[in-house]
């Protein structure tokens, strides 16, 4: 990947804030001109940098009522379970972040539920059923608090 100078560093930092920004604004923000502000976040794309723009939706509008941490320990671990495990997880709807891990578990998933019983239902048809799984933990979770953006530690 290459290297990102400061303003290609600003660009990011911006969009990561508030994606729905206008070339104009962000043009003024960094100091460049409208077209070569576009033609540099154009490049940030196309350079797989910055890989996507998104809107957050409340979870309740759409009947999510609980979410949950669900811990993962493998039979075995080979590549090729690992592999059919992380593609099984990112198959179920109910899974919005699958995450391979170290440690005495393998995967950490969060998935989002309307409640108890669907998280029941989700834990024992989805998971426990896996002849990949060996062991399964779910934690609650009781709020979840995102930042925006990736910090940059490369500066």
């Amino acid at each position: 990947m290459r290297p990102l100078d400061r303003i290609d560093r600003d660009l990011v930092a911006l969009l990561q804030n508030d994606a729905r920004l206008s070339n104009k604004e962000l043009a003024v923000a960094v100091g460049l001109a409208p077209s070569s502000c576009l033609e540099r976040v154009r490049r940030l794309f196309r350079d797989g940098i910055l890989t996507g723009a998104h809107a957050t939706a409340a979870p309740e509008a759409l009947g999510i009522g609980l979410q949950a941490l669900i811990a993962v320990r493998l039979a075995r671990h080979s590549r090729d379970h690992v592999e059919s495990f992380r593609d099984h997880a990112l198959g179920i709807p109910e899974v919005v972040a699958c995450f391979h891990v170290t440690g005495g578990n393998d995967f950490l998933l969060h998935v989002t539920v309307r409640d108890a019983e669907h998280l029941r239902e989700l834990a024992l048809s989805a998971f426990t059923t896996r002849r990949e799984v060996a062991h399964i933990q779910t934690h609650l979770v009781f709020e979840v608090v995102r930042k925006g953006a990736w910090p940059d530690l490369g500066r």
